[in-house]
């Protein structure tokens, strides 16, 4: 497998720290509202990246962090606790706000098909483990304490922009201009380790420490949950390119300067999801979520074909008339596999060849659009019916659009062959209406268009496949 490492900004055959084994590391949400579909597209790349690692028979322990305290507003160590923010926002406690969004997410990962991970593990879990690292960073004089709070004095490093050559402008996606400076810093590029009460009088989860009352920063929890399940070396760390600076920078100074040694080999960041405005965001617009998706009509699977037909290192450009395309594209495809039937016997060599080809595309820096590609030259080619189901099917282990599972379920195209032609037109064309009117947030219209429907004899059902009908 090949590998587009940031750290060396180029694409590097892969080879782990032990022999067959994994161990990957994936940037967990903010659990303080929904994720939006562009947060989603970083955990579908990373999902298809864990699964083409253990489709190439690598034993993989992939390990996700869950941000419930310390992810201020903007990510160098100013303005608002995002937790607080969520909890402020729905009146609330923290925890409660903790519990519903996780759920979501998880929920949200469970509809989009992607694995969850083998370790999932809340920043509150582990504030012995955050003091610990802190401590040590003191006692070796790379950190300090100011204003009641310990601050990562990066002055002391080598290198501290790790990520090419960048200027810090260029860098700092995550920062904005109206934030308050933070005086307590000796150097510009310094970060909060433990906050205290000096920070936020009214914090709402605080632990006792050996510098007072308080709560970690950010940066801090994935170092420490990564070091907890996956050891001192790592071998792939994942998250949006949005994290690179100042929260991955910032997790290689901590993590290398307590350990004494190289701590992760690949870094494997996910562009942008963009609008015609630009970077999607939770601040601006139609706030996307898979909910929405779904309440507009859409299949999220269709959203993960979408994402997979682009390359994760390249900004994706979202709109409704997309995903139109590409559930569209995805239905065709449903209905080519179902119409090969599963005869013949499973050709075992011909299943081998054809896997082989699939790692060797896919993993050539997770190139999944030639893995829908290949799957329409497996439709194409003379092989038996049992054997094209058997290599789609391998394939779905990595791309996850739950291809014969759909396909079996699909309507046969004759469905409706012998009902009235006027009628089925009819049904039909009120059920294109229906979706606009969905699609419009014309939830009232729609309701009264299966009403209409419903006075006819005829019901409607709403399935992950499309809308099917029948007559009562």
């Amino acid at each position: 497998m090949k590998i587009y490492n940031s750290l060396t900004q180029r694409v590097e055959e892969f080879v782990p720290n032990e022999p067959g084994k994994v161990s990957m590391y994936t940037c967990g949400p903010t659990v303080y509202h929904f994720a939006h579909i562009g947060n989603l597209r970083t955990y579908i790349m990373e999902d298809v990246l864990e699964k083409t690692l253990r489709y190439a028979d690598y034993d993989v322990k992939r390990v996700m962090n869950i941000t419930d305290v310390g992810h201020l507003s903007s990510d160098a160590d100013t303005g608002e606790d995002k937790m607080i923010k969520g909890a402020k926002r729905e009146h609330k406690t923290v925890m409660e706000i903790a519990k519903f969004y996780t759920d979501a997410f998880f929920s949200d990962m469970a509809k989009l098909n992607i694995k969850m991970p083998d370790v999932v593990e809340p920043a509150t879990n582990c504030i012995d483990e955050f003091i610990k690292m802190i401590s040590a960073l003191l006692e070796k004089g790379f950190a300090y304490k100011a204003g009641e709070n310990i601050y990562f004095d990066t002055s002391k490093l080598k290198s501290y922009y790790v990520f090419g050559n960048q200027s810090e402008e260029e860098l700092m996606v995550g920062v904005r201009d109206d934030v308050t400076e933070d005086t307590n810093k000796k150097n510009k590029n310094d970060f909060v380790l433990w906050f205290t009460k000096s920070k936020f009088e009214d914090q709402a989860l605080k632990w006792d420490s050996p510098w007072g009352v308080g709560y970690p920063g950010w940066h801090i929890e994935c170092s420490c949950i990564s070091m907890k399940h996956l050891g001192e070396k790592m071998d792939i760390h994942c998250g949006g390119v949005d994290n690179m600076f100042p929260h991955h920078t910032n997790e290689i100074a901590q993590s290398e300067s307590f350990l004494g040694h190289r701590w992760c080999n690949y870094w494997f960041h996910v562009h942008h999801l963009n609008d015609q405005t630009g970077k999607m965001s939770k601040s601006k617009g139609e706030f996307l979520t898979v909910s929405l998706l779904e309440k507009k009509g859409y299949n999220p699977v269709a959203y993960r074909l979408f994402c997979l037909q682009s390359h994760y290192r390249k900004p994706l450009m979202f709109s409704f008339e997309a995903l139109d395309q590409a559930e569209g594209t995805y239905k065709k495809l449903i209905n080519r596999i179902a119409s090969v039937k599963a005869e013949g016997s499973t050709d075992e060599a011909a299943l081998k060849e054809w896997k082989n080809k699939f790692v060797e595309a896919v993993g050539n820096d997770i190139n999944t659009s030639m893995g829908i590609t290949l799957l329409y030259d497996v439709l194409k080619s003379d092989l038996n019916g049992a054997t094209k189901r058997a290599i789609i099917a391998d394939y779905d282990k990595v791309l996850s659009l739950d291809l014969i599972k759909a396909a079996d379920a699909s309507a046969p195209a004759d469905e409706h062959a012998n009902d009235d032609p006027e009628l089925v037109a009819y049904v039909e064309g009120k059920i294109a209406e229906r979706k606009a009117a969905k699609k419009e947030k014309n939830f009232e219209l729609a309701d009264a268009i299966r009403a209409e429907l419903l006075e006819k004899g005829i019901v409607i059902e709403d399935t992950r496949e499309g809308v099917k009908w029948k007559k009562a």
